[in-house]
């Protein structure tokens, strides 16, 4: 048997156009995201295009608010550190300016606090009694949540943790 191949389905231009309005009114959207959406659509780069600078003329597609509720999302829901949610933005092509510029929003002393709550849940599990292998699962765990290594070395440091 032959594997299922998806069926594309070419909307015209108008059609296209309420649903991708449609698609970015129900959650915000990297420019990225709505191209490769089109694509699949079946429209043609040039009708891509020209749909992508009128989404965001009418402001359904706006890639810095998508920058900051992308960040505001990853930190205050996943608990993600700043390295994690640069690498989903960079893969989502949001320029390196916007990335900072959001980054920015997420506050020092509530980043800090956050890889220390982590740090202490994680400790609740760890199993390990050789100290110098807790420690390693620990900021091993840590790096992996997108946190910097110094940072880490610093909260640790600072709450007495091992």
């Amino acid at each position: 048997m032959e594997p299922e191949k998806k069926h594309i389905v070419k909307l015209d231009r108008r059609a296209a156009l309420a649903k991708a309005e449609h698609y970015c009114a129900y959650q915000e959207r990297s420019q990225q995201e709505v191209r490769n959406k089109l694509y699949e659509w079946g429209l043609w780069s040039s009708d891509v295009e020209e749909l992508i600078a009128e989404l965001i003329q009418t402001n359904f597609l706006n890639e810095e608010r998508f920058a900051m509720a992308y960040v505001s999302g990853k930190f205050n829901i996943k608990k993600w550190g700043k390295i994690k949610i640069k690498q989903g933005l960079k893969l989502k092509r949001v320029p390196d300016k916007m990335i900072l510029n959001a980054l920015k929003s997420i506050n020092y002393d509530n980043y800090l606090n956050t890889i220390k709550l982590a740090a202490e849940k994680k400790l609740n599990v760890i199993t390990e009694k050789d100290p110098y292998k807790k420690r390693y699962k620990l900021v091993s765990y840590l790096l992996s949540k997108g946190f910097e290594n110094d940072l880490i070395t610093e909260v640790l440091k600072d709450n007495d943790l091992p």
